[in-house]
């Protein structure tokens, strides 16, 4: 009886399965459109660029974008999470570390969304404004040139993949660095003049002319292509569009978001759940509740030059016992100091100093200063002030404060530079550094006529270091002028935990420092021993899962 009753199942099934429709399993993706339906008209073609804005907008840790991590893995920063950031900076990562499979793994999510939106937007076109169609495609080409210009800046060679692949497709070689770089600057030449020059209302946010022609400025000059780089930075600022901010100290809070200096950040929104960052419960002091795990070094602190324009191991204004004081006023907005007023409490981080005052109350009140007490206050005795706003106070783990990736003060220097290397070094090299020296609330000594290349070229290195600290430029540069060995290898210092640093260390011409000779040097806190492979680090490692599973892709060098 039970063998009859199985059969008589399985000739039910056989029946059953006769009666359905031949394209039963054919079905669209009940959850959203498929790739066949995908796109059908001008909205979905919008709807699907902004998704790559959201995705280029990766946080591989901590709930922080990109750019405010990479500083805290180079000689100005520093990460106290033992994480793989930490590894990199430190220099005992190896290919299978975490951070740098995130960015590589993130990139390539991107690039295949934007090269979906590139196979496929031919199916709108006749749907779609032309104006808007031309748009949409140069700005989807913009985020895929984008992406690209992060990915060879620290993995060297890489995969370049233009369109979707299918699985057979999937196991790819590397290709020459500079071919990927010929197609950044191709693409984003190509891109350019289809993208607005501003945007308002909901379009803010979007990529401009000048954000494709700064991105070719800024991938030129990695690359030493320096007359590309001049050009793509003279033509931002022929544009007439960008400014710089007279006040540098608001220009990472709410006050300066809309500023005329910047000309792309990435958007966030909290009311509309669009995205928000935690950057402020990484870097508010203790005191502020804040986590204090991404800190500047001393030595950054100790490269700010005196107002006279001199370094502070040549400036007679500059007094160890009041170090910051006459400093180029950039220091302090961008570095929270012993004795200033940080997050409405008076930052100390003498370990003696156990009770501070808190200007939240009115009148103020001494309390615990857990900036000293507290045994994971900040480890180099300074927090970093940039993207610390007092309006994510009681919110500090959902920021809505656009992160800024490009601004005119980046296009001023990557004109002087390249000018500089192309030994073009004119008057008009001379204005664009001068301006972002001389901008109102720093106002630095401007430089004056008559400088060697050498001379101008160490003025416009240092100035970088100054103006951009904290923004993701530092690890790059230190590459590209092959200075990372010397910059990276040694002890990593915080201040004098019980006191001062007691003289000037000296101070070289690409802004490093060397406290062989400062008197109190054992009394500074070491903060970690890092080491720096030259042979191997001056690029990040090809992600061991992915040359093990596609054997096409070849390690890189040492790893």
């Amino acid at each position: 009886m039970k063998t009859k009753r199985n059969w008589l199942m399985v000739l039910l099934l056989i029946a059953a399965l006769a009666a359905c429709k031949s394209d039963y399993l054919d079905k669209n993706p009940l959850s959203g459109p498929s790739d066949d339906s995908f796109f059908t008209n001008q909205d979905e073609l919008i709807l699907a660029v902004n998704g790559i804005y959201r995705y280029a907008n990766y946080t591989p840790l901590d709930n922080m974008p990109l750019n405010l991590l990479t500083d805290n893995a180079s000689d100005i920063g520093w990460d106290r999470n033992n994480s793989a950031l930490q590894s990199i900076g430190k220099g005992n990562h190896d290919s299978t570390n975490g951070f740098a499979l995130s960015i590589w793994t993130e990139a390539y999510k991107v690039i295949a969304k934007c090269n979906f939106i590139l196979d496929n937007i031919d199916k709108v076109k006749d749907k779609t404004a032309p104006a808007i169609f031309n748009r949409s495609r140069a700005e989807a080409r913009f985020v895929r040139a984008y992406t690209y210009h992060y990915l060879v800046d620290n993995f060297g060679d890489v995969p370049l993949i233009t369109k979707v692949l299918t699985l057979e497709e999937m196991k790819v070689p590397k290709n020459p660095k500079n071919e990927v770089v010929d197609f950044i600057l191709k693409e984003l030449s190509e891109a350019a003049p289809d993208l607005e020059i501003t945007y308002t209302g909901a379009n803010v946010g979007r990529a401009t002319r000048g954000a494709a022609l700064a991105i070719k400025a800024r991938t030129a000059l990695y690359n030493q292509r320096w007359s590309v780089a001049a050009e793509a930075a003279k033509a931002v600022m022929d544009l007439g569009v960008y400014s710089l901010h007279n006040n540098f100290g608001t220009l990472f809070s709410y006050a300066g978001q809309n500023s005329n200096e910047i000309i792309w950040a990435f958007q966030y929104l909290k009311a509309s759940r669009t995205k928000t960052h935690s950057t402020p419960n990484n870097l508010v002091s203790r005191n502020g509740l804040g986590f204090t795990n991404k800190v500047p070094s001393q030595s950054l602190v100790d490269v700010y030059l005196c107002t006279d324009g001199l370094n502070i191991d040549e400036s007679p204004l500059f007094n160890p016992s009041t170090p910051y004081q006459n400093r180029d006023p950039r220091l302090t907005f961008t570095i929270a100091v012993p004795g200033s007023i940080y997050y409405n409490y008076q930052f100390e981080t003498h370990r003696d100093s156990v009770k501070c005052w808190n200007y939240n109350t009115t009148p103020a009140t001494r309390v615990d200063n857990q900036d000293a007490l507290n045994a994971f206050a900040t480890f180099t005795g300074y927090c970093w002030k940039k993207y610390v706003d007092l309006e994510d106070r009681l919110d500090r783990t959902n920021s809505e404060l656009n992160i800024i990736q490009i601004r005119y003060a980046e296009i001023l220097l990557i004109y002087a530079e390249a000018k500089n290397e192309l030994q073009q070094l004119d008057q008009s090299a001379y204005d664009a550094i001068n301006k972002v020296r001389t901008r109102p609330s720093v106002n630095m000594p401007p430089i004056t006529l008559g400088k060697t290349e050498a001379e101008f070229r160490s003025l416009v290195r240092k100035e970088r270091l100054y103006e951009l600290a904290m923004e993701g430029f530092r690890l790059s540069d230190l590459r590209r002028w092959r200075i990372a060995e010397k910059a990276m290898n040694g002890n990593f210092y915080g201040r004098v935990q019980r006191g001062l640093v007691a003289a000037a260390p000296q101070i070289d011409e690409n802004g490093l420092t060397d406290y062989t000779l400062v008197p109190n040097r054992a009394d500074m806190r070491v903060v970690e021993v890092r080491t720096f492979n030259k042979d191997r680090d001056y690029l990040w490692p090809i992600p061991n899962i992915e040359t093990v599973t596609n054997p096409l892709l070849k390690p890189n060098p040492n790893y």
